[in-house]
């Protein structure tokens, strides 16, 4: 709910409780790091009991070195920005906590400069999956006639892989926000370039040289877009604001092993290969679930990589992780498709649930069931309590001044 925090519909502490306070009352030992390197050891016990041994040791980066019995891999992901020029240095990823709190802040700078200005705020948004679209879709609503959204696309639509539904109310409420979509084209270059460049071959501007170099020139950001296909020409976007929403990497630790044959095995995009009880191939004794992991389903396609799948995956490895400890038989994962739902601003939605076939919930009704699915989803029931009274109260007070406001008006 990332992008609730930009709609300020959320509060920080709702969507992302400490660790501290969710583990106070249990014998959880939580340990705020970041992992080194890995030294895996279960590969030596391939041919022994399971339950014997120690599984390895896990180095972090303040010196401690945790040893294990069990793993769980389940680091998650990062934004890929390595495959455009530019992108790492010019654009900002909205993947995590950290990155959704640095858009924030770099909205509100961008409102607070353009305050009274006749120049709207320029943003735009790279890639029209799910994350980009709902991030084009809160934005635009947030800056509604003080800014002007772009989003582009590869594709020459945007959702390709979303049930019809969802992609039909999208295109609607993107359109009624005034989301301009560029679809069928890739960002070739992003580059920072200041306004009143002088041209140097042109002579008449050599004696303004001076002038222009101690003059005031906002910077703006440039995009450079070549057509995914061939009957379409090159773009420049200008935007002050660039958001990064295509491609992501795992964020695997790195291993300090002797014999590389022991490695853990990754498929070409770096996830960690598992078997069907998400136990790694070759090592017991290690478990991956989420971004982390590479499993294919019945039909031989890799599962995707999204929340849902993760959330099915953690509840099997809990059960073979105990499973394998006390010698009984492992469970094969198999994923339940549940439908897809996606918000599209404060007020509208789109849910489509798999047992539904052809039905779309949008609007209002579709938002507040995101919200409610997502409350069921918190961890613990301390947890979830007091985030329903939040936002129910929230509810309420919203809904008193939208009645003040029409008794006003």
């Amino acid at each position: 709910m990332l992008y609730e925090l930009l709609s300020g519909e959320v509060d920080m502490w709702e969507i992302a409780p400490l660790f501290s306070e969710l583990l106070a009352n249990t014998n959880v030992q939580f340990f705020r790091d970041r992992v080194k390197c890995l030294y895996p050891r279960d590969h030596l016990l391939k041919n022994m009991p399971t339950t014997s041994g120690p599984g390895g040791i896990v180095h972090l980066e303040s010196g401690i070195a945790i040893e294990y019995d069990w793993l769980v891999l389940a680091l998650g992901a990062e934004a890929k920005l390595d495959v455009t020029p530019g992108a790492s240095k010019y654009a900002l990823p909205f993947y995590t906590l950290k990155d959704a709190l640095k858009v924030d802040e770099k909205l509100r700078d961008l409102e607070r400069k353009n305050f009274c200005k006749d120049s709207p705020i320029r943003v735009t948004v790279v890639g029209c999956g799910y994350g980009g679209v709902e991030l084009a879709a809160t934005i635009s609503e947030r800056l509604g006639d003080r800014g002007v959204v772009q989003a582009i696309n590869a594709e020459e639509t945007i959702l390709p892989n979303a049930p019809e539904g969802n992609r039909e109310t999208a295109l609607r409420v993107l359109s009624s926000q005034k989301v301009q979509l560029l679809l069928g084209y890739v960002v070739s270059c992003i580059r920072k370039e200041v306004k009143g460049e002088i041209d140097y071959d042109d002579p008449a501007n050599i004696l303004s040289v001076h002038n222009a170099a101690t003059a005031h020139c906002p910077e703006r950001i440039i995009l450079e877009l070549q057509p995914s296909g061939r009957d379409s020409q090159g773009q420049i976007v200008e935007s002050d604001l660039v958001l990064w929403t295509v491609g992501s990497k795992p964020l695997l630790p790195e291993l300090d092993l002797d014999d590389n044959s022991y490695e853990l095995p990754r498929n070409a995009r770096g996830h960690a290969e598992t078997d069907e009880t998400l136990r790694v191939k070759g090592h017991p004794r290690t478990f991956a679930v989420g971004d982390a992991s590479a499993l294919r389903d019945n039909n031989g396609k890799f599962l995707p990589a999204t929340a849902q799948v993760a959330l099915q995956q953690s509840d099997f490895a809990g059960w073979n992780l105990w499973a394998a400890i006390n010698g009984r038989a492992l469970l094969p994962f198999r994923f339940q498709n549940l439908g897809e739902m996606m918000t599209l601003g404060k007020y509208d939605g789109a849910v489509s649930p798999s047992f539904v076939n052809g039905v779309t919930l949008d609007g209002l009704v579709a938002h507040t069931a995101r919200k409610i699915a997502y409350l069921i989803r918190l961890p613990t029931n301390e947890h979830r309590a007091k985030v329903g009274f939040s936002w129910l109260a929230k509810s309420t007070l919203d809904s008193l001044q939208n009645m003040l406001s029409k008794g006003l008006s």
